[in-house]
């Protein structure tokens, strides 16, 4: 055990900012797998994803004086990591959306969303395959915790275009897992 371990995040953060290597190491290890998992679940690239979690962990040690404390660290990180996997979206011209406007979106059908988790790996596997746009909707939605709204705001959307996408997503999903 080192002892980074038992240290808290706000004494990790303020030893990182003072140049400590083995606190900056801590707080990479602690949050590298998550954030890794978070931006390949949006960007469906293993080498992007790598590539794209490094840049998070530069931004991360040259923001870090901005982190307030006002959320938990790993909050503030996710969001660093979430908006690096929109950006890499976006330049690549992968994120498009298909707007629906002046149509209700699409009605939740009755799917136990606990019954897929018997089977991650091919449900991993299918949401790689889903198109950009839904993928990206699906993970921040119902992967990541985002309200619809907030998707929304996030990829420059309307609310009832997020909310469609997340509906053609599970569709796809079922299809695809079928």
């Amino acid at each position: 055990m080192t002892a980074t371990e038992n240290i808290t995040e706000q004494d990790l953060v303020q030893q990182s900012l003072a140049g400590q290597e083995e606190a900056q190491r801590a707080l990479y290890g602690r949050y590298v797998g998550a954030m890794f998992h978070t931006v390949l679940r949006l960007v469906s690239n293993r080498q992007d994803a790598e590539d794209l979690t490094q840049e998070v962990f530069v931004k991360v040690f040259q923001r870090l004086d901005s982190f307030r404390g006002e959320s938990a660290l790993g909050a503030w990180i996710k969001r660093i990591a979430v908006n690096a996997a929109l950006n890499h979206l976006r330049t690549a011209d992968r994120l498009r959306m298909v707007a629906y406007e002046g149509q209700q979106p699409a009605t939740d059908e009755a799917v136990d969303e606990e019954d897929w988790a018997h089977d991650i790996r091919r449900i991993h596997e299918t949401i790689k395959t889903l198109p950009d746009g839904c993928r990206t909707v699906f993970c921040l939605h119902l992967l990541e915790g985002y309200r619809h709204q907030d998707v929304a705001q996030m990829l420059g959307i309307t609310e009832s275009t997020s909310k469609t996408q997340y509906m053609r997503a599970k569709r796809l999903l079922r299809e695809g897992m079928g």
